[in-house]
């Protein structure tokens, strides 16, 4: 044993104690406080409502962490810092407070009882699935709808270029949110006009304009009719039964010329490449623990397609952001 190689496995083990620090500087709104310039620890605690002592202390380990740096008028944000800011293009504030906040906390520190059941431990915590949950609480419900938009802007160019919308006049994006990447797509195609899909719940704090329709309902039940679908980071929350419903919903609102842009990471064949994609992994875990759904490879997703009648056509990897957009059409069916 090397002390190198224990440093490395120690890192793993006290990982969550800088993730906590992260995800207590973004829900106290310091990054927030921080925005205009340095503050002082009294004033600081008066904005975030916390105990000058303890928020130094916090603070003090933030700067070990590199988010903050003292200065002679008090603290202020560093360049990672700054990514924790809400609102601004690269922030993961929103992030840092959904997955290192209650639900998913708890939900991770009884994966040994998802692992040994199967089921999604976040379900036994509270009562209530990860979506019905989110909704019933609009703070958390906004929480979790901007976390989503946040890594949903990064991705969005590479995704938008990734997928091939010649001859497309509606494009429907399932499972939507906010409608960040749908404005996406309408932003480079001045012709194309969207329908943005989802729940009441998750169809909220809207950033889309005037050419898209805004449909809720249920995506196990029926979608609306368009040339084509994006469906992005919505097959890895379920399990593949519920999966193929979802696509199947899909196929059968389709026209025949219409294709699907499946947006989801994909992991690897080979265990020796495995190292490459540990946060995929951690994801994976994630959707065990959270909602019971599961990451999966490209032989994975291709036969969920063939299962709901669509055919894979192409896998084209997007730049910067780790997804993949999956090409699928209809296939005849007996």
């Amino acid at each position: 044993m090397t002390a190198a190689e224990r440093e490395r496995v120690a890192g793993m083990v006290f990982g969550f104690f800088p993730a906590q620090v992260v995800q207590t500087l973004a829900r106290l709104g310091v990054p927030d406080a921080l925005a205009a310039g340095p503050l002082g620890l009294d004033a600081l605690a008066d904005r975030t409502g916390a105990r000058p002592g303890p928020l130094g202390r916090l603070l003090r380990a933030a700067a070990g962490l590199d988010l903050v740096t003292g200065t002679a008028d008090g603290f202020e944000l560093t360049a990672g810092g700054q990514l924790l800011r809400t609102g601004l293009p690269g922030s993961i504030g929103n992030l840092a407070q959904l997955f290192c906040g209650d639900a998913v906390w708890r939900a991770w520190g009884e994966l040994e009882w998802s692992v040994r059941t199967g089921e999604p431990s976040f379900e036994k915590l509270t009562g209530h699935s990860s979506f019905a949950h989110f909704a019933a609480d609009p703070a958390l419900n906004a929480v979790f709808t901007e976390a989503m938009a946040e890594g949903t802007r990064r991705a969005a160019p590479g995704i938008v270029a990734a997928c091939d919308l010649t001859g497309v006049g509606t494009l429907a994006d399932v499972g939507g949110g906010n409608g960040t990447l749908l404005a996406a797509f309408l932003d480079a195609h001045p012709d194309l006009r969207g329908i943005l899909f989802d729940t009441p719940s998750g169809a909220s704090d809207l950033v889309v304009g005037e050419r898209c329709e805004v449909v809720t309902g249920d995506f196990f039940a029926d979608v609306p009719e368009a040339d084509a679908y994006v469906v992005k980071s919505v097959i890895h929350d379920w399990d593949d039964e519920r999966s193929v419903a979802i696509l199947s919903r899909i196929r059968e609102a389709a026209p025949a010329h219409a294709a699907v842009f499946v947006v989801e990471p994909v992991l690897v064949d080979e265990p020796a490449a495995l190292g490459a994609q540990r946060t995929l992994l951690m994801s994976d875990l994630n959707m065990l623990v959270c909602t019971g759904g599961r990451e999966r490879t490209e032989a994975e997703f291709a036969a969920l397609l063939e299962a709901a009648g669509l055919r894979l056509t192409a896998v084209t990897p997007t730049e910067a952001s780790g997804y993949s957009v999956l090409r699928a059409v209809r296939r005849a069916v007996p």
